[in-house]
């Protein structure tokens, strides 16, 4: 095993994992305001407007990234959860239990900019549309796996809980995101697409992808800004927390 990987492998620790993610955090903050700015200037200011939708259409710049990153956090928190059930290593449940706020952040931002954008695109706030329904059953997950992890007092127990519903639920994001092809629902589908070019202008879809960076790199800063107190409260009795808060 090189030694850069046994060098990773010693993040696994809470000890090592508190200090790095302070020495990480400002940096990911600034690629997030940096991204943000870049991002909010093209997607407002820059890209056209949208032959069909007019000036309305510029919602989607926020809200294709929140639902990008709801979907995408949620599999990185269950990842987490797993990798904790399966090894029982203290650090990946604080890494589950950190990411959780954030990705119930993201869906319901997902869901309020959704609204937003349906009202004047088809007449009403919300529709039980299976896109729809099915990020609605998203938020409900995270703050499922938090109330459940909130609810038990013993913190390797609420982390073997909160880890078999985030792995239940990992069931509901090929559903969120297949949807729109498996039944006739009223979300249009992909504008991105792996297989083919993308079905709007360049500067639409720098704006999309720069916000995108903007909210990863915003949830990575949060995410190890909250599992830095999740480690001081679960480490508060050992020394090396008494010595870091000298």
């Amino acid at each position: 095993m090189s030694q850069s990987i046994i060098q990773w492998f010693r993040f696994g620790s809470p000890q090592a994992l508190y200090p790095f993610a302070g020495r990480m955090i400002p940096w990911f903050w600034a690629a997030a305001a940096a991204f943000g700015i870049a991002g909010l200037w093209i997607s407002f200011f820059v890209a056209p407007t949208d032959a069909q939708q007019g000036e309305g259409y510029r919602i989607i710049f926020v809200h294709v990234p929140a639902s990008w990153m709801s979907m995408f956090l949620y599999l990185i928190m269950a990842f987490w959860a797993g990798l904790g059930l399966a090894l029982n290593t203290r650090v990946s449940g604080m890494m589950a239990q950190a990411i959780a706020p954030t990705g119930a952040l993201m869906a319901a931002l997902s869901l309020w900019t959704g609204a937003l954008w349906g009202k004047p695109m088809w007449g009403a706030w919300w529709v039980w549309d299976a896109r729809l329904t099915s990020e609605l059953i998203l938020f409900f997950l995270y703050l499922g796996f938090m109330a459940l992890q909130a609810a038990i007092d013993d913190p390797r127990r609420a982390d073997k809980a909160g880890a078999i519903l985030a792995l239940v639920g990992v069931v509901n994001i090929p559903i969120i995101y297949f949807s729109v092809k498996w039944w006739n629902t009223l979300h249009q589908g992909s504008t991105i697409n792996m297989n083919k070019a993308p079905s709007m202008a360049q500067t639409m879809l720098w704006g999309m992808l720069l916000m995108a960076l903007c909210f990863w790199m915003y949830s990575i800063a949060v995410a190890l800004t909250r599992v830095r107190a999740i480690i001081l409260e679960r480490e508060r009795h050992t020394e090396w927390v008494k010595h870091a808060l000298e």
